[in-house]
């Protein structure tokens, strides 16, 4: 049997070239903490800590390497930006295509907050009108993903930031679906903080991932966990400065390992490169699909500001058993269901049914699309 990992929008799989043997050598040859030792390997380790850093600056056109901060995933991320800034009575501006990783740390707030849906369309494009009838008076964040984790349309974030700015309202993005895919400029955006997470299109491990942040934001930020950060250990007050404020405990150094590594990767071979191949793999996706009855695409139909994610609804199927046999019999690894993004799905028309979904990678082949058509195709006949 062919095995074939079409799950890419849940984690990358391969991992980039180089991320396992840079983990495997820190395990092996370094080892150590970081900020907590006057010796050579620690020296080693905080070297790699800060290049990684700058390759993230390098990612995101972003200049002060101090506030890039590490955590364990978006989530982390997303939860610590959101309580950590806003205050009770606050109001926040989100779109109707979020996933959980803001809606359940907003809705764990209560009466605390309040926040506004901005709509969108089904085919997941923001409406910027009834975005800009979003504010309040007590409008304190807006809160919006880059592109959606179920139907891959990529939001108009620019948009979104320059009404922002104009309005003084800070502006935190969500790059879980486009960060390694889209080229993310934060001061074109005119953000204020980028969440990211290593293991999806960025191509390195689980277990780490991060935000960028600007001065002002951080200025109204309140820290999330504190404890030790190897540096003003006199004090049993957390540090106000950067990146220490956010980071306290150890870090996940092997995940930052391998993070450096996969950084470097996309880096070299060029976003640019990484998103035609993807989308040259998503157009034959999509054109065998349209030969193919009783399947809907979910979202947007062609290759327009959207990224390698397709969701599909299989007509008077049951999506699920798809899903299923699509892995039992033929090896294809898909994800099926709500994606943590039960809005969305509200949004697009597929709830509570839900749909299957389909994570291309640049590492995916020609060969394995075809496979996945012709796969599709037989179950379909004899379902």
């Amino acid at each position: 049997m062919n095995y074939v990992y079409l799950d890419n929008g849940a984690t990358s799989f391969p991992k980039a070239p180089g991320v396992a043997q840079s983990i495997s050598d820190y395990i092996l040859n370094v080892g150590t903490n970081v900020n907590r030792g006057a010796y050579s390997a620690s020296y080693q380790a905080e070297n790699t800590l800060y290049e990684t850093r700058e390759l993230v600056c390098q990612l995101f056109n972003f200049n002060k390497p101090e506030n890039v901060i590490f955590t364990k995933n978006i989530t982390e991320s997303l939860n610590i930006l959101i309580k950590g800034l806003l205050r009770n009575g606050d109001h926040l501006v989100v779109s109707s295509m979020e996933h959980n990783a803001v809606m359940r740390p907003l809705n764990a707030l209560g009466d605390k907050i309040e926040y506004t849906k901005a709509k969108c369309n089904n085919l997941g494009d923001l409406d910027i009108k009834d975005f800009e009838k979003s504010f309040k008076p007590n409008t304190r964040a807006v809160v919006m993903t880059h592109a959606s984790n179920v139907c891959g349309t990529i939001l108009n974030l620019e948009k979104v930031g320059k009404i922002c700015k104009d309005k003084g309202i800070f502006f935190i993005i969500d790059s879980a679906q486009s960060a390694g895919f889209l080229d993310i400029d934060f001061n074109k955006l005119n953000a204020d903080a980028v969440g990211f997470t290593g293991h999806k299109s960025l191509l390195g491990p689980q277990g780490i991932g991060g935000f960028v942040i600007s001065n002002s934001l951080v200025d109204e930020m309140d820290t999330f966990i504190e404890g030790g950060t190897g540096s003003l250990s006199d004090t049993e007050v957390q540090p106000d400065y950067m990146p220490d404020k956010f980071e306290s405990g150890t870090l996940n150094i092997p995940g930052i390992y391998g993070l450096n590594a996969s950084l470097k990767y996309l880096l070299k071979e060029g976003l640019n490169n990484v998103r035609d191949k993807e989308l040259e793999l998503l157009d034959k996706f999509i054109q065998g699909i349209y030969n193919i009855e009783n399947i809907e695409i979910i979202g947007k139909k062609t290759l327009e500001k959207r990224t390698g994610i397709l969701s599909l609804d299989f007509t008077n199927k049951d999506n699920g058993i798809i899903s299923h046999q699509l892995s039992r019999d033929f090896g294809i690894m898909t994800r099926c269901g709500m994606h943590c993004a039960p809005s969305a799905h509200k949004t697009l028309g597929t709830f509570p049914r839900g749909t299957v979904r389909f994570g291309l990678s640049h590492f995916n082949t020609l060969e394995e699309i075809e496979y996945t058509l012709d796969s599709i195709y037989k179950i379909l006949k004899n379902y």
